[in-house]
């Protein structure tokens, strides 16, 4: 158990955040983290991506401890983030409980909340343990148009706190498509020396609000990522990420976009998933 805590809290990414393991068994896990400026949105909203970082990493630590670290390296096969209110100015915790064991796969649903007891988010993970298989070659994505147009508000999205220390940044925002670049920084960082799955769950999540963004125009709107589908499908990678975004569907105030996450070299994706999110006129 002490080789899981090291893995949680002293990851760079993790570390940088704050989180804590509180407690870990084979079945069960709770972390914590405190809040800071450096983890919010304006208003001091926790990040959606530091939400879903807590249920991956709760996710991870139960799988290791469950299937043990010989079953590693580890990642995160599937995950459903639902975001039930925001947490304004909050500490915050993640219960997590082990639904169901296989021989490498571990299934963990994770309630994030604030010490108070309001619900943030639910988490439903899958976590698969590789076992020392060698690592599969993931397709390479078709990327996008090329373009580059920020747009109106690409040049602003880097200020916000949490995004700015990812030093992510909009290349392209316009046309109901998003491109964003994410570099391999120390506090993006996992133990092995990649890219912190929690990192690349922000760049996801970033991607699909921008695209969302680039379908609806700009405005002094409320919005905020109701839900994620995201498939994970390899560990941590190393090198510069980049994202594409396209919003496939919008219904009034609700938009749908697919996001791939790949690596900037050679365009092998690691991630891939749909962003739901809510813009409220």
């Amino acid at each position: 158990m002490d080789k899981i805590k090291t893995w949680v809290e002293e990851s760079p990414y993790s570390k940088y955040l704050g989180i804590a393991l509180d407690e870990i068994d084979d079945s069960s896990a709770r972390l914590r983290l405190p809040y800071q400026d450096a983890n919010s949105n304006p208003g001091k909203a926790l990040h959606g991506g530091c939400a879903a970082s807590l249920g991956a990493i709760a996710g991870q630590a139960i799988a290791r401890a469950a299937l043990g670290e010989e079953a590693g390296p580890f990642h995160t096969a599937q995950m459903q983030v639902s975001y039930l209110a925001a947490a304004i100015g909050d500490d915050v915790m993640a219960e997590a409980k082990l639904l169901r064991r296989g021989r490498e796969l571990c299934f963990v649903g994770t309630d994030v909340k604030t010490t108070e007891g309001k619900p943030i988010a639910r988490v439903m993970t899958t976590i698969r343990g590789r076992f020392a298989r060698e690592e599969a070659r993931s397709y390479v994505s078709q990327g996008d148009h090329g373009e580059s147009d920020p747009g109106v508000m690409g040049p602003h999205i880097g200020k916000v706190p949490f995004i700015g220390n990812r030093g992510i940044t909009v290349e392209h925002m316009t046309g109901g498509t998003s491109r964003l670049a994410m570099p391999q920084l120390n506090d993006n960082g996992d133990a092995s020396g990649g890219v912190h799955e929690g990192a690349v769950l922000a760049l996801l999540d970033t991607t699909g609000a921008m695209a969302s963004w680039a379908e609806s125009g700009p405005g002094n709107f409320k919005a905020s990522t109701a839900s994620m589908q995201i498939q994970i499908l390899g560990p941590a990678p190393k090198g510069d990420l980049v994202a594409y975004g396209r919003c496939i569907q919008n219904d009034n105030e609700i938009y749908w976009s697919d996001v791939e996450v790949a690596s900037a070299a050679d365009g092998q994706v690691n991630a891939r998933g749909t962003v739901l999110y809510r813009i409220v006129k």
